[in-house]
């Protein structure tokens, strides 16, 4: 049942994130993408510092600089490339390969074992995406697939190692530790190629908060601690839930419809989540640590994490 709970609130996270595209597009100003992502992710950051009252200390600085990096500033930059440049299908395909960049990342940062059938269900999920979102306007733009590639690197890098070098502390301070690095990081490219910010309305206000407050603090706490308790391919095949969500969303809020192909989609993405998390429950039974050898005992690697700081 615990198992169950964590996977449930993980996927949480991806299907809040799907209301990004409709939140953004419906409520807030265009043109600032940039200020936008700072403004989602510095005051949300910040807040939970006061929360938690706690500040990355020694080895945790770098890392949560890194991580920070890796899982908000340039993944944020690139989807923000690859969205310009590509058709949404296009875009949100490419970077559904994140999936599986995740598992073969785990193999070589953590040693777990690459299983035939965590990958098909990954390359199942992509096919999936493609079936939901792909269009006649499918065009395929160079930079804009190398963004999209390179956005899903950063976040899969960024999934692993926050599983890697998860800190001795609440997932609720890790993750306030990685929104403020992130902020920080893209404060300094949105104040040199982004114009001011033009006067913001109640309906702006209200867009920024709900991206803020649920779609990074409350997502991202979820997200890194699901990260921290599940196997790194269970948590990133969650992350195909987002496309699901939006698309549903745009077709209860903006009257868009949905084919008999798109449905098929649906249907073949959520099969791929849900085969990718038995094969990861099946991994977790059998109680190894990813390398094969037992695992550390918590409190012993607790202590350690404390003295690398």
């Amino acid at each position: 049942m615990t198992r169950s709970r964590d996977i449930f609130l993980t996927a949480l996270a991806p299907a809040i994130w799907g209301s990004t595209y409709l939140v953004t597009t419906e409520l807030l100003p265009a043109g600032v993408p940039f200020t936008l992502a700072v403004l989602r992710a510095l005051p949300a950051g910040l807040l939970l510092l006061i929360v938690t009252r706690r500040l990355p200390r020694g080895i945790w600085l770098w890392r949560s600089l890194l991580l920070g990096m890796l899982n908000f500033a340039i993944f944020w930059v690139l989807l923000f490339v690859s969205a310009y440049r590509l058709p949404g299908g296009v875009a949100a395909t490419v970077g559904s390969v994140q999936a599986l960049m995740v598992i073969l990342l785990a193999r070589g940062l953590l040693g777990t074992p690459l299983r035939a059938r965590a990958i098909l269900a990954a390359l199942a999920g992509v096919a999936g995406v493609a079936l939901l979102l792909l269009g006649p306007d499918a065009a395929l733009d160079p930079i804009g697939i190398a963004a999209g590639l390179g956005g899903a690197a950063s976040m899969a890098a960024g999934t692993v190692l926050s599983r890697k070098w998860h800190p001795p502390v609440p997932a609720l301070t890790f993750t306030a530790w990685q929104l403020t690095a992130g902020g920080l990081l893209l404060v300094p490219l949105a104040l040199c190629v982004e114009p001011a910010l033009p006067s913001l309305t109640m309906a702006n206000l209200a867009g920024l908060v709900w991206l803020g407050l649920i779609g990074a603090a409350f997502t991202y706490w979820l997200w890194f601690r699901g990260v921290a308790r599940l196997e790194p391919s269970a948590v990133s095949m969650l992350g195909m839930m987002s496309p699901v969500t939006a698309v549903v969303l745009g077709w209860l809020w903006l009257g868009q419809t949905l084919s008999t192909v798109q449905l098929i989609g649906a249907v073949v993405v959520l099969g791929s989540v849900w085969v990718g998390q038995r094969v990861a429950t099946g991994s977790a039974a059998t109680g190894t640590a990813p390398t094969g050898r037992k695992e550390t005992p918590v409190s012993a690697r607790l202590m350690q994490e404390q003295t690398d700081g």
